[in-house]
């Protein structure tokens, strides 16, 4: 790997065996549900910078896989190799970068009572309707 210090790919290896051994299984094998569980829950409360660096890893992993053993492993497993975590919530270089992480249950029905409850006082179309169509969807 060029340009990457001993010390850089030594702790993405560290990286990268905590979400195997969370998994239990080869990480190829990891969905993106997987993913929103481990970083939605698993890691929910560790620090954005832990986050962060967990998913850059497992980013860079699947980039490894998919450019040299896509084809490979398609032969082996019979699967197609894709990164679980999509292109909407890879995280951008920064470290106060933030996943996506799924909201809580709780957190999704406060979010659909308080649009119910705009239904009554919203003055303008667009919002209402849009309002509207979000609570009939739930």
């Amino acid at each position: 790997m060029a340009a990457l210090a001993d010390g850089t790919i030594r702790g993405d290896v560290g990286h990268l065996e905590q979400i195997r051994t969370w998994f239990g299984r080869p990480l190829w094998d990891m969905e993106p549900a997987d993913a929103d569980a481990y970083f939605g829950k698993v890691l929910r409360n560790s620090p954005s910078g832990t986050r962060l660096a967990r998913s850059q890893a497992l980013t860079t992993y699947f980039m490894f896989l998919e450019l040299r053993h896509k084809v490979e492993l398609h032969r082996m497993s019979g699967r197609v190799i894709e990164c679980p975590i999509d292109e909407m919530n890879r995280p951008r270089g920064a470290k106060d970068a933030q996943l996506r992480i799924p909201p809580t249950e709780p957190e999704v029905g406060t979010l659909f009572t308080g649009w119910g409850g705009e239904l009554a006082t919203c003055r303008k179309f667009a919002p209402t309707a849009r309002n509207y169509t979000a609570a009939k969807l739930m």
